[in-house]
């Protein structure tokens, strides 16, 4: 009888073990929180002094704490570390805020994250510089991308669309003010159109016009129709609609003239147009051409898109590019049109040309980040700007079924645009089934004893 405390106290403990296991993979936000944020912050309060050294992060001290070190301390005087002001656990990882000594960069910090991360065994670490003078270690416990989900608090407004998951535990959010045009590349199976799916998903409980253009006879775009103000399916459709895109834009020039504006949102609220998102699912299909006829409209629709993307900022007209590749080939104008898209996201894709075109003008180092992206992991892209910045995410899982349950639930959003109004999709309703000769009226209705 002496032994059964001992036995349930043991049992005890091995439950408790084998459940701590079970977290670290089915909930790993909770064995973080209870097990890695504790070990994670005592690793880095023991070594951070030491670990610094060995990385070449330490400077000369200042000439006072010399003189204090040999004449008052009498001992040896070393470099030291940059200064730690703040250390934030949350429920992704670790944020720690540096003082940046004299003499020293955010770029070194940057470029040893790599020997920090496995000193202090965390998933990640990202370098952001908050202001001059401070760097913060944004640290990751675990892969945050493994499984996506977005924190609560991230909700679309104001054109500002949270579309997936960074590798640091913050939202990707597609900000359409500050980042108006924007090219999405993908190969099949990439999630691209789970990305492009987010996006549509997100803004169909906003304010303003989506517009699709799908020349694959629109089967990526036709389940969401009940929220598009404009929807072409074909190039003829398409060429008109990129023509009718370009009148909108220029009536609403004349009404920013009139108002002396030089955007709609400095428009008052009662004479302000709302705002246009155009969605092109396959670029190259408005590249690609047959017959010289299929040419004349090539160079309008190329021209027009041009046009669109060098000046419809100001008109509210916003554009998502999207494409399997994206290459000069293509032809005239194509380079021309990526220069204007100053948004890039680009998922795994089959060339390393389409890699090139997505980000080697703005951030050549991530053009090896795509292609180290495993073809098992749709959904992870590699996002960046002509900042020069670009970091990894990943898209949460959305169903076409969703994107279309959530386009039909707000349809009554969806504007009637007067320039746009021949190409707005019609509501098709299911046929009535055809009555049978004979049957009843009412359908019977079997009664129990």
């Amino acid at each position: 009888m002496t032994d059964l405390p001992l036995w349930v106290e043991a049992s005890g403990v091995l439950a408790g073990a084998g459940g701590l296991g079970l977290a670290k993979y089915r909930a790993p936000r909770v064995y973080w929180t209870l097990v890695g944020l504790p070990v994670t912050r005592v690793r880095l309060a023991a070594s951070y002094a030491s670990t610094m050294e060995v990385c070449g992060l330490t400077v000369q001290p200042s000439d006072l704490r010399i003189f204090m070190t040999r004449t008052v301390a009498r001992r040896e005087v070393r470099q030291v570390p940059p200064k730690v002001r703040r250390v934030r656990g949350t429920s992704t990882g670790l944020r720690v805020t540096l003082r940046l000594p004299a003499g020293m960069e955010p770029a070194d910090i940057a470029a040893a994250s790599e020997r920090l991360r496995h000193a202090w065994g965390v998933r990640s670490i990202t370098v952001a510089e908050p202001r001059p003078g401070f760097v913060e270690l944004r640290m990751t416990g675990y892969d945050v991308l493994r499984r996506v989900r977005l924190p609560r608090s991230a909700r679309p407004r104001d054109l500002m669309v949270p579309a997936a998951l960074r590798d640091d535990g913050t939202p990707f959010v597609r900000d359409y003010r500050t980042v108006p045009h924007a090219l999405t590349l993908g190969a099949n199976q990439s999630g691209k159109s789970m990305y492009q799916r987010n996006l549509i998903a997100g803004l169909a409980c906003l304010p303003v016009a989506l517009v699709g253009i799908d020349c694959k006879r629109g089967v990526e775009l036709a389940p969401f129709a009940p929220r598009l103000s404009a929807f072409a399916t074909t190039p003829d459709e398409a060429s008109g609609l990129l023509d009718a895109l370009v009148g909108e834009m220029e009536a609403r020039f004349d009404l920013l003239k009139q108002h002396g504006a030089s955007d709609i949102w400095a428009l008052p609220e009662g004479v302000r147009p709302v705002p246009v998102v155009l969605f092109v699912d396959e670029v190259a299909e408005l590249f690609l051409t047959s017959s010289r006829k299929d040419e004349e409209r090539r160079d309008r629709m190329v021209t027009a898109s041009i046009r669109l993307a060098q000046m419809a900022r100001a008109a509210g007209i916003y554009l998502e590019i999207c494409g399997q590749r994206f290459g000069s080939d293509l032809g005239r104008g194509a380079t021309t049109l990526r220069a204007q898209l100053t948004g890039r996201v680009v998922h795994r894709v089959n060339d390393k040309q389409t890699a090139d075109m997505g980000l080697g003008d703005i951030a050549p180092d991530a053009v090896v980040a795509v292609t180290t992206i495993p073809p098992d992991r749709p959904g992870v892209a590699i996002a960046g700007d002509t900042s020069g910045g670009w970091s990894r995410i990943r898209t949460p899982h959305i169903t076409a079924d969703d994107t279309a349950a959530v386009c039909a639930r707000y349809a009554h959003l969806a504007p009637r645009l007067p320039s746009l109004a021949p190409w707005r999709p019609l509501t098709v309703t299911a046929p009535a089934a055809p009555a049978v000769p004979g049957a009843p009226a009412v359908k019977p209705r079997p009664v129990t004893d």
